[in-house]
């Protein structure tokens, strides 16, 4: 793995303090907040570790729901609240509170399953380019380096652990108004171990990157625009097959509506070869800023 992915998956893996408690950190990064798909990550994270083992009909997250309620301070540890809902023949449920400073942050709820035989089929896959063919995020941002705004360049420049392509403009400093829908590849930069759970957890904490954007497109509002308080309120994933986090994965995403200061987005999951591997809901904040009079 990269150096850049070897700390995500080390601050993916959990301090246990005590039964159902575990810590987490935030990488040393220049953020206001912490990202909101860390929390989402590492709260799987201590949701799966109190899931029962079994080795002949291991339990993988088919769902989860979450609330952000609070931003995340990086300056300080998180810890993570595990509530033991249900442990059923098939079904495992776990509730999980993130709290700093004594406050919840953050909570998920997630539903766990073994594998079953079942009916199946699927939508098809969206027409996207082959992800080589499209160049890196660094390859299309740097030239605009000069003309970014600090904390702004700051983002373009961070080495991140997980790799995104854009199809079509990124939207960044200047948007033209386009239908709400938005395609990007993303995969972790680098090799993961084959732990699915981990695989999952990734995903997850990838899953909060570019959603969010994607009600501003038919505003031709840029993301990195002024005058915007921009934040993750819930969060909705339902994991559907097996898959890897470090191979190619196509993040296609819609927004329906925005209206009352939040916008919606609606996203799948697909893998290079067709497979319908996860589908995400997210609403956001989207609350024009009021400058106060001189």
């Amino acid at each position: 793995m990269g150096s850049v992915l070897d700390e995500l998956v080390a601050i993916l893996d959990l301090e246990e303090l005590e039964v159902n408690l575990f810590r987490g950190r935030s990488p040393q990064e220049d953020r206001q907040r912490v990202f909101g798909g860390q929390v989402a990550g590492q709260a799987l994270v201590a949701a799966y570790r109190t899931v029962p083992e079994d080795p002949e009909r291991p339990s993988s997250v088919h769902s989860l729901h979450a609330y952000f309620l609070r931003p995340g301070d990086t300056e300080a540890p998180i810890v993570y609240q595990v509530e033991r809902i249900r442990d059923g023949r098939t079904f495992t449920t776990r509730r999980v509170v993130a709290i700093q400073h004594g406050k919840a942050i953050f909570h998920l709820s997630a539903s766990f399953q073994p594998p079953e035989p079942g009916l199946e089929h699927q939508s098809t896959m969206p027409d996207a380019p082959d992800p080589e063919t499209i160049p890196t995020l660094r390859e299309r941002t740097e030239s605009l380096y000069d003309e970014m705004p600090p904390a702004v360049r700051r983002w373009a420049e961070r080495k991140r652990p997980i790799e995104l392509r854009y199809v079509g403009p990124i939207g960044m400093l200047s948007a033209e108004k386009s239908e709400p829908v938005r395609q990007v590849w993303m995969r972790a930069n680098g090799r993961l171990p084959d732990d699915p759970a981990l695989h999952q957890c990734v995903a997850a904490y990838a899953s909060d990157y570019t959603l969010l954007d994607t009600t501003l497109l038919p505003h031709g509002i840029p993301w990195a625009a002024q005058g915007f308080m921009m934040a993750s309120l819930d969060h909705a994933m339902w994991f559907h097959r097996p898959f890897r986090a470090d191979e190619w994965l196509l993040y296609d995403q819609k927004s329906p509506q925005s209206s009352g200061a939040r916008g919606f987005t609606r996203a799948e999951l697909w893998t290079q070869d067709g497979k319908l591997v996860a589908s995400v809901a997210q609403e956001g904040l989207i609350r024009p800023v009021r400058r106060r009079p001189r």
